[in-house]
Order: C-alpha cells, then sequence, then structure tokens
C-alpha cells in the first residue's frame, strides 16, 4: 500500500517570526522563549530558503540535541516542501559529526572509525580499574580506593572524563587543575584517562567515545580543505536550543560558519538546565560578538514575542523569576 505524503499548510506567522524568515543572510540569533513557535519559526526559514531562494536541500543543515527533536524537524520539513529530500536536514551534533568524521576518514584513505556505545564505554572503565584495583591501586587516593570495584563508582568516572574531554581538556590539564585545587580524585582522573586513551591508540580501527566526536569534527574542520570542502556543502546553518551547546559545539560551529555566513541560533538563556553536561550559557549570551557579520558587526538579534501557550501574565512572572536566579551571569 503506498503510504501518502503528509501535506501541512503554511502556518499565520507573527511580525518576529517573518524577520527571521527574510533574514537575508549572515549570523542571526533568536531569542525564542517557550511557545513562541520556535521549531515553526526554523521550518519556515528552511523552506523559504529553498522553494523561494532556490538553496539545495542538500546545502542546508539544522542541527539538535535529541534524535527525537531531530526527527521532529525533518518530518516538519518535508510536510511543508511537500517531498522528501535525498539527504536528512536535521541532525544531532553528535550524529553530524560522526558522519563528517567517517568521509574524512574515508576520503584519507583510512579505516571509517568505531563508535563506543555508552555500555561499551562504561565496560572499558570498570576493567581497567578492576586491574588496577588488583594491583593495589597505587594512584588512587587511599579513601577510594574501596569504591573502584563499584558500578557508580565507575559511572561517575567516565562521566567526569566525558564532561572533561567535552571541553577540550587533555590527562595533563585534568591533573594540573588537580593539583592546582587540592584534589588528588583529579589528579588520579587525569591519570586515569592517559591510561584509558592508551588502551585504543593500538586499536587496528580507530575507536572513539560520544564525547569525543564532537571535538574530533571541530579538529578535522580546522584543517583547511576539511574546511574548504564542508562549507561549500553547507549553504546554511541552523542551531536549535542554543543555549545547551558546548564549548566544543561551539568550537565545531566557529570552523564550519565563522566566517559570517548563514547561521542562524535559536534559542532562549533563561532555559540552559544542562550546565551538568558542559553547557555554557555564555555562548548563546556572547552569540552576536563571537559570530560577526562578514562586516565585522555583531550579529543581529531576533526575539520572538508571542507566546502562545501561556498568557503574557504567566511569561512576564517566569521571566523575572529566571532575572532573580541569576543563571546567566
Amino acid at each position: 500500500m503506498r503510504r501518502t505524503q503528509r501535506v501541512a499548510p503554511a502556518p499565520n506567522l507573527d511580525d518576529d517570526q517573518r524577520r527571521v524568515v527574510a533574514h537575508r543572510g549572515g549570523p542571526l540569533l533568536v531569542l525564542a522563549g517557550p511557545g513562541t513557535g520556535k521549531t515553526t519559526t526554523i521550518v519556515e526559514a528552511v523552506v523559504d530558503r529553498i522553494d523561494n531562494r532556490g538553496v539545495d536541500p542538500s546545502h542546508v543543515l539544522v542541527l539538535t540535541f535529541s534524535r527525537k527533536a531531530a526527527q521532529e524537524v525533518r518530518e516538519r520539513i518535508t510536510a511543508r516542501l511537500r517531498r522528501t529530500t535525498r539527504e536528512p536536514l536535521a541532525l544531532t551534533f553528535h550524529s553530524y559529526a560522526y558522519a563528517l568524521i567517517r568521509r574524512e576518514f574515508r576520503l584519507s584513505g583510512d579505516q571509517a572509525p568505531r563508535l563506543l556505545s555508552g555500555p561499551e564505554q562504561l565496560m572499558e572503565v570498570r576493567e581497567l580499574l578492576a586491574g588496577e584495583l588488583g594491583d593495589g591501586a597505587r594512584d588512587w587516593p587511599e579513601p577510594l580506593r574501596p569504591m573502584l570495584h563499584t558500578r557508580g563508582f565507575a559511572e561517575e568516572l567516565r562521566d567526569f572524563l566525558m564532561r572533561a574531554q567535552e571541553r577540550g581538556l587533555t590527562a595533563d590539564d585534568i591533573r594540573e587543575l588537580g593539583r592546582r585545587h587540592e584534589r588528588p580524585d583529579w589528579t588520579a582522573a587525569g591519570g586515569f584517562l592517559e591510561r584509558y586513551t592508551g588502551r585504543f591508540d593500538v586499536a587496528p580501527v580507530p575507536t572513539f567515545n560520544y564525547a569525543e566526536l564532537v571535538r574530533v569534527a571541530a579538529n578535522l574542520l580546522n584543517d583547511p580543505e576539511v574546511q574548504a570542502r564542508e562549507r561549500a556543502a553547507r549553504q546554511v546553518v541552523f542551531v536549535d536550543e542554543y543555549q545547551d551547546t558546548d564549548p566544543a559545539q561551539e568550537e565545531l560551529l566557529r570552523a564550519l560558519a565563522g566566517d559570517g555566513r548563514d547561521l542562524v541560533a535559536v534559542g532562549d538563556p533563561d532555559q540552559s538546565v544542562y550546565g551538568f553536561r558542559g553547557a555554557d550559557v555564555r555562548n548563546i549570551m556572547e552569540f552576536p560578538d563571537r559570530f560577526r557579520t562578514a562586516s565585522g558587526e555583531p550579529a543581529p538579534v531576533v526575539a520572538l514575542r508571542t507566546c502562545r501557550r501561556s498568557g503574557p501574565e504567566l511569561l512576564r512572572i517566569s521571566r523575572s523569576l529566571a532575572q532573580r536566579l541569576g543563571g546567566g551571569g
């Protein structure tokens, strides 16, 4: 039975949404609180570039933070375009990074890298900890040694090292931070990271964990040839939930679209809740200065002010409370 392509009618946009859709190019920051129609705005901006400006769909990239969100955006775009596209328009940061890494490794004649899943990474950490415990765990502070065999400690250590890698910290960096702040557990974790990564240096197939993907992709994009190839393939980039980006993701975006090209970042600093995962709210607060136009001016900012989910009084109260919390400072 043939499946019918779902067709979505054009929505009614307010003035601020239309300003975003009509943006002629270059970096743009869109401040959009809950219920202000940010996803609709992204979808319509993508559709406008494809249908009205003749941009090839394969040259449009929408980055977001979850597979569910990426799927929703893809479905809504194709419903508005009334056709499917050869390549997915919306990807998570990590899916995009892994695809880029695989392509560049193959182009250079190397074997495509293997992605280490979360459970596999935890197993590697636990096995290495077990071996160190069997040898007396001399590199670990004595109070921590009784916990080295527990799953809980291994999970905490894995998450700590992932956050460090996302921020570009090396084993030496972590050890130095431990010495500076008198944290022997950090110093030990830095040594563990060096031993852990050493296990994969001799692997026949390059192996990366989830936290390394974006940083590795950003490093690849700093190569002039790779950067030129990818910039030619990506005419416009949209980023949803920009307040949740971490330093590695911002570095990737700088390498990909930091030359004043069409980059639309959408987010709300009041909704930044993933600091424990490495997100840095300064990325969105300082976006206009960090991503300047081709002429060197700060990127313009558009705020979506019409909240369709709650009344203006509730929105005013929530923003007042958010300002008192001081999370964006």
